[in-house]
C-alpha cells in the first residue's frame, strides 16, 4: 500500500516521523510520503528533518518519500515555493487544495495544477473541469482523501477525474494514529467516492497506480 499525504510533529501531527513509519509498517505500507505543512518559513528545516529519518525508514523496509504540503499561502507564491522545495530535496510537493471546510484562498487549485513542480493537489474540493484538465496535462494527481470534512467532495473529485483522465491517489491526510487506514478502510474510501471496481485494485496498489511509478 501507499500513502503520500501524512503529517507528524514537524507540523500539526501527533507522532514523531519514526513512530508514524513504524505504525504504517505494521499496517502493511511500503511507500509513505511525509508531507508536513509548510510555508516560506519552514520548508528547509522540514526537509532537513526528514532526511535525518531516512535511515529509519530504510531499516523498516519503507520507501520514504520526503515531501511538503504547501498550505494556505497566496496562490502567487505557490510556483516559487514548490520549486524551492524541490531544489532542497523534496521528492514530492503537495498543495493544500480548496477544501470546503477551510478558508483556502480562491485560485489555489489553479495555481497548483499550473505548476510543473507540484505533484499532488490535496482535497481539491469542487475543482473545475478546466483545472482538472490542467492537472492531467501536468501529470498532477488529484487526491481522494479520508480526512473528515475534506472528504465531502470526494465524489465530485472522482467524477471530474474520470471525465478528464487525470491521475488519482487515495491518501489518509493522517494527523493522529487513529487516522491511519487499513487496507479495508482504503477500499471503503475509494468505493464510497464512486471509483469503479474494475480500476479499484490498480488505484490502491503501490505497484499498479500510475502515479506511484515515478517513485519506484
Amino acid at each position: 500500500m501507499y500513502d503520500f499525504h501524512t503529517h507528524t510533529l514537524l507540523s500539526d501531527g501527533g507522532l514523531l516521523p519514526a513512530e508514524l513509519l513504524r505504525r504504517m509498517q505494521v499496517l502493511g505500507y511500503s511507500v509513505v510520503g511525509i508531507t508536513d505543512h509548510v510555508d516560506a518559513s519552514n520548508i528547509l528545516e522540514t526537509l532537513q528533518s526528514l532526511e535525518r529519518v531516512s535511515k529509519s525508514a530504510e531499516n523498516m523496509g519503507i520507501r520514504l518519500i520526503r515531501g511538503v504540503e504547501i498550505t494556505h499561502v497566496p496562490p502567487s507564491e505557490i510556483p516559487e515555493l514548490a520549486l524551492y522545495a524541490k531544489n532542497n530535496g523534496a521528492e514530492i510537493v503537495v498543495v493544500h487544495g480548496e477544501s470546503p471546510v477551510e478558508p483556502v484562498m480562491p485560485g489555489t487549485n489553479h495555481a497548483a495544477v499550473s505548476c510543473p513542480h507540484v505533484d499532488i493537489l490535496a482535497h481539491p474540493g469542487l475543482i473545475t473541469k478546466e483545472d482538472a484538465s490542467l492537472a492531467e496535462k501536468h501529470n498532477i494527481a488529484l487526491e481522494i482523501t479520508a480526512r473528515g470534512g475534506h472528504n465531502r467532495t470526494n465524489g465530485h473529485v472522482a467524477r471530474i477525474a474520470d471525465k478528464t483522465g487525470c491521475l488519482l491517489v487515495v491518501d489518509s491526510d493522517t494527523h493522529q494514529p487513529g487516522d491511519l487506514m487499513s487496507a479495508r478502510d482504503r477500499e471503503i474510501i475509494a468505493s464510497g467516492a464512486g471509483i469503479p471496481d474494475k480500476i479499484l485494485n490498480n488505484l490502491l496498489s503501490a505497484e499498479e497506480n500510475e502515479f506511484c511509478h515515478r517513485f519506484t
